[in-house]
């Protein structure tokens, strides 16, 4: 199968066309009969039983009932985007890949991202790891790259995935919870497989629930090899880095989000490339030459660990845009097969255990799902190569092979087609040298499986260490069975003695330590009967003394227990902390992507409003009004347009929330139960937050205005949280003071946040109303 002009060889766009059809005038079937009737089936009288020969209604029920395929078994739930990939810097001093050396093109690409542990109907923010998949439609064949949010796995050997995913997904006797991990039958594996506790980490931090597609990284996961023109190899991992940086909701937030709006990352994605605001990673590359690999503490082989970026920094080469939405989510979302073998020559694989077992299990995948051999020449899937073998017939077949050959070698069709060498760019393995029994064994350089684990820890800032507390407390309290609980407090006493103090608050443990523990036995670290208390400066609460668990809220005195709570690593390198791994490391200060909720009523200020909304735009960002009603309000000055209400949105749905001033929109906003509890929860996520002219009084109102000094606009203390108070006066200032709170992300470290409930019509409610 040929493809008709080199012009729609470069571009995908053009090769999914030939497969793209719009509506036409005339209703038909599927064989092309025109129908009069598509109301009423075929029947005898007007009340009478419906006739067999109805065929037109036999053939629309028949594919009804054949519309769904099967869901993926991991990543179902998914969204995906079309764009491309530009090379910045060639690297031809280690690959023959076309697309890894020719900063001239611009390579097709299709990225799919995912929830791995949900159902295709389950919601966008759960706690789990994002699949993050990327096809490149390259001149010498499709490559992809089958990634993750996440650069490690729970598993080293690809013979206990089935285990790990069973232990994830609903229990099967209820099929209770959905896409959640904080249940038993998770937790009860992870407890007896300790070389998942790098990967538990960074499952319960903060990059587990990600802001957005575009403010999470990608990880190829894997150790690949680099092969150059003269048959070097290295190995290399890849990465891609966001554009926007890396930025992620808080808990309590994603938690809501999924009742609220459970298409939040899809619908933010689709929106934005509609809108323009395009999205953008840079790949980057560590590479280690071969030979050079035993030199370090850890195995780079083993999918449980990272190649430090202290170590190994990470070379950033290219960018990706996409900037396309599909034009159909089944056929192009839904139908896409990614399989990590898609490989093109110059890039190859390593003997990483997790990565051969996947080669050999995406095949069977896409056959399960889209069940035929020819699902490669769905459009989603087929190269923008020529594709020409001797493999024939199947299942829904398209192709049309003309001529009488289907083998090789044969002379009677000129023996064609015919082998390419690799001179003229045929694909040849790269030629490691293996040897040795077989065995069923895990090689001794796996075995540590908590050096890792805590230099991710040691890495992280006070706040991030708080809410890596915070989701094992979560996860573990939903946990019924206390022993499973205690084996994974022994882990934590592992990885840290504060982490697991800390969650053994919550979960009703007496924060101790076994002193006949041994790291190759953590299930005897936390035992109650033969337990010896830590030090109680080791496991605190929100007043700093009594060990009294926070709630949601973060909280200053837990920072400040958990600041120095690190530990000393193993196999990694050397180091103690190491870069790439803290989100909160390297600010951004854009808020491009963003959108700001402008809660008003009739009677705001429109000329704040028009203000503020021309500010946003002009940085990339979206403002919105939220009011009482939708459509027009009357406001001061002239008309505002409100798109949402407090009714169907909320704050968790905004990056920042903006108060116009008017008096009577303040009055009546006052009044509102949920317009201060928009304030309290932003205040709570530690959003930024601006109010100007009377819009002061709506936050003075809020729990917010019970915890900081409102009445003293541009108050330094309110600035340093994020918080902007104005008089009418300095509006221009304002702005300008909000977007750069906004570009901070959050504002941790509120005062009395705790405090703060972020609920509606509390004790003040009937206060300001009077």
């Amino acid at each position: 199968m040929k493809r008709q002009s080199t012009e729609k060889a470069q571009s995908k766009d053009l090769d999914l066309a030939e497969a793209t059809v719009k509506p036409e005038q005339a209703l038909t079937d599927n064989m092309g009969h025109r129908i009069s009737d598509d109301q009423n089936s075929l029947r005898v009288g007007q009340r009478g039983p419906t006739l067999m020969e109805d065929f037109h209604f036999r053939e629309k029920i028949h594919h009804f009932d054949h519309e769904r395929i099967p869901e993926r078994v991991v990543h179902a739930r998914g969204a995906g985007a079309h764009g491309y990939f530009q090379l910045y810097e060639s690297l031809a001093d280690y690959t023959i890949a076309n697309v890894l050396t020719d900063t001239t093109l611009q390579t097709p690409v299709f990225v799919r991202f995912s929830t791995v542990a949900g159902s295709r109907g389950s919601a966008d923010t759960a706690r789990d790891v994002r699949g993050f998949a990327v096809r490149l439609y390259t001149a010498e064949g499709n490559w992809d790259l089958v990634g993750n949010n996440i650069p490690v796995f729970f598993i080293q050997d690809a013979i206990k995935f089935p285990d790990v995913i069973h232990a994830v997904k609903p229990e099967p006797h209820n099929e209770i919870p959905q896409a959640s991990s904080a249940h038993d039958t998770f937790w009860d594996f992870i407890s007896l497989t300790p070389e998942s506790m790098h990967m538990v980490m960074w499952v319960m931090s903060d990059r587990a629930i990600p802001r957005s597609f575009s403010m999470m990284e990608g990880f190829g996961v894997h150790t690949f090899r680099l092969v150059n023109a003269k048959g070097a190899s290295h190995f290399v991992k890849f990465h891609w880095k966001p554009v926007l940086g890396i930025h992620s909701l808080v808990w309590d937030e994603a938690q809501k989000l999924a009742g609220k709006d459970p298409d939040f990352h899809r619908r933010d994605m689709h929106d934005a490339i509609e809108q323009g605001n395009f999205f953008e990673w840079e790949l980057g590359v560590q590479i280690i030459a071969d030979g050079e690999e035993a030199k370090f503490d850890f195995d780079i082989l083993d999918a449980t660990k990272i190649w430090p970026e202290d170590l190994v920094p990470v070379r950033r080469i290219g960018k990706m845009t996409l900037n396309r939405n599909p034009d159909n989510y089944f056929a192009e979302t839904e139908q896409v097969g990614f399989m990590t073998t898609n490989i093109v020559p110059g890039i190859d694989f390593s003997d990483d255990p997790l990565l051969q077992g996947r080669n050999f299990s995406y095949l069977d995948t896409q056959l399960s799902r889209l069940g035929s051999p020819n699902w490669p020449e769905l459009p989603i899937n087929r190269p923008l190569t020529a594709v020409s073998n001797n493999q024939r017939e199947g299942h829904m077949r398209q192709t049309i092979n003309s001529g009488r050959v289907s083998y090789e070698p044969n002379s009677l069709g000129g023996n064609i087609p015919n082998q390419v060498p690799a001179q003229q760019g045929g694909f040849v393995s790269y030629p490691a040298r293996v040897e040795g029994p077989k065995l069923r064994v895990r090689s001794e350089s796996f075995a540590d499986h908590y050096g890792q684990a805590k230099l991710f820890w040691n890495s992280m800032t006070p706040t991030e260490k708080e809410h890596i507390v915070k989701a094992l407390q979560f996860e573990l309290s939903k946990v019924d069975t206390r022993e499973i609980r205690q084996r994974m407090l022994g882990h934590l006493q592992q990885i840290n003695e504060t982490l697991a103090a800390q969650v053994a608050i919550v979960l009703g443990e007496l924060p101790a330590a076994d002193p006949t523990a041994s790291p190759d036995n953590p299930a005897t670290a936390i035992n109650g009967k033969a337990a010896r208390a830590v030090n109680s400066k080791t496991a605190r609460g929100s007043d700093g003394k009594t060990g009294m668990p926070d709630g949601t809220a973060d909280s200053a005195s837990e920072t400040a227990v958990l600041a120095n709570a690190t530990s000393p690593t193993s196999a990694s390198g050397g180091l103690q902390q190491t870069s790439g791994l803290s989100m909160e490391e390297h600010p951004t200060s854009t808020i491009k992507g963003r959108k700001v909720a402008i809660l008003a009523a009739d009677g705001v200020a429109a000329d704040q409003v028009a203000a503020l909304k021309k500010a946003l735009k002009a940085a990339g960002a979206l403002g919105e009004v939220v009011a009482p009603h939708l459509g027009v309000l009357q406001g001061t000055g002239g008309t505002v347009e409100a798109v949402k209400t407090f009714a169907n949105s909320g704050s968790i749905m905004f990056d920042a929330v903006f108060v116009a001033g008017g008096e009577q929109s303040v009055a009546t906003l006052i009044g509102l139960g949920d317009a201060r509890e928009f304030i309290n929860e932003a205040y709570k996520h530690a959003k930024a937050i601006a109010a100007v002219g009377e819009g002061v009084k709506l936050v003075a109102a809020s729990e917010v205005g019970q915890a900081l000094p409102m009445n003293q606009p541009a108050n330094p203390s309110l600035n340093a949280q994020g918080i902007v108070a104005a008089n009418t006066a300095d509006l221009q200032s304002a702005i300008e003071q909000f977007i750069t709170a906004i570009a901070k992300h959050r504002h941790w470290g509120r005062s009395q946040q705790a405090r703060v409930s972020a609920l509606p019509y509390r004790w003040y409610e009937r206060k300001a109303v009077g």
